[in-house]
């Protein structure tokens, strides 16, 4: 399933658009299956998160470092760069930022792999970035946005959803960790759960888009304007994580691997902070959501044959960039 994700995704969310345009009424039904089933996503996604190689992630020197910049001080600056220019609904503007300034932990690792690039690095900085990026985060909001984030923000849904569907499973996916290195029981929960990745993450977005699409009431237009700064992030973001892979002098795995974390984003994980939004703007943000992460499952397919070309293999060989 992990070679056919691209066609599992797009089927998924043209089911859902089906459904929320032919069926607006069943919304109410559907959005109240969005939280468990994005809750046993996420749940799912952290678990391949390994706290147990936080330390090792912590000693990987130039690798890190590099995986570091770009993600938290190239990203802000090229998200800035277009910012004036996105639409002004300051909730589609949140949902923009949402997407756009937090670096992926899961599928980018397989993405990564099939281009060549160094997949156990990745998942071994994965603890640190998603840490880092949940603590970077609010800041960039308030940077970004001053007063409006007051204005679209409500703390208390906000809180309970960081608390319910992103802490909650972060806690028990390193619980069942713990409890695989133990018990043949849980080793058999954490394989089990990573095998269902892709059907978890194609019923969030079919039940995400089936029940967002009624309650965007005729502004689904609205959304379409942002497609074209995803595509220019993605392809910025592939040339910047070029220059910071050769800057660092990393080997041609690594570089790659850079290359990817730079260009994936972390929407389906704070998916569940758009959806706390208030109102419309609940249900704007989460659609902007999807719309990027359609963009880049479409454009992760594009990068696995662009990126060995951007960074050939031959580099270790001529450049001196062995690590």
């Amino acid at each position: 399933m992990e070679r056919r994700q691209v066609p599992c995704y797009v089927g998924a969310i043209a089911v859902g658009v089906l459904c929320g345009l032919l069926a607006p009424g069943v919304g109410g039904a559907i959005e109240a299956v969005v939280a468990p089933v994005l809750g046993a996503l996420l749940y799912a996604t952290f678990l391949q998160v390994p706290i147990a190689e936080l330390g090792r992630s912590l000693r990987a020197g130039r690798f890190l470092l590099a995986v570091l910049v770009v993600n938290f001080l190239v990203v802000p600056p090229v998200v800035a760069a277009m910012f004036p220019l996105m639409p002004g609904d300051p909730a589609l503007r949140l949902g923009v930022l949402l997407v756009l300034l937090a670096p992926c932990v899961d599928y980018v690792i397989v993405f990564s792999r099939l281009a060549g690039g160094s997949a156990d690095r990745l998942l071994a900085a994965t603890p640190l970035l998603l840490l880092a990026q949940m603590a970077l985060l609010p800041p960039l909001l308030a940077l970004f946005l001053g007063p409006e984030l007051a204005e679209v923000i409500e703390p208390g849904p906000f809180v309970h959803a960081f608390l319910w569907l992103i802490a909650l499973p972060l806690a028990l996916a390193w619980l069942t960790q713990a409890a695989a290195r133990r018990f043949r029981a849980g080793r058999l929960v954490a394989e089990g759960t990573g095998a269902a990745m892709v059907p978890l993450m194609a019923a969030v977005l079919l039940t995400v888009v089936a029940s967002q699409l009624p309650r965007l009431d005729g502004r689904l237009g609205e959304v379409v304007p942002t497609v074209p700064f995803f595509v220019v992030f993605l392809v910025v973001m592939a040339w910047a994580g070029r220059a910071v892979a050769r800057g660092f002098r990393l080997p041609t795995a690594e570089g790659r691997a850079v290359i990817f974390t730079g260009a994936t984003r972390n929407g389906l994980v704070l998916l569940p902070l758009a959806l706390a939004l208030p109102d419309e703007r609940g249900a704007v943000a989460p659609v902007v959501m999807v719309t990027q992460t359609l963009v880049e499952v479409v454009g992760m397919v594009v990068l696995v044959r662009v990126v060995p070309r951007l960074l050939p293999a031959s580099a270790d060989r001529s450049g001196g960039t062995r690590g």
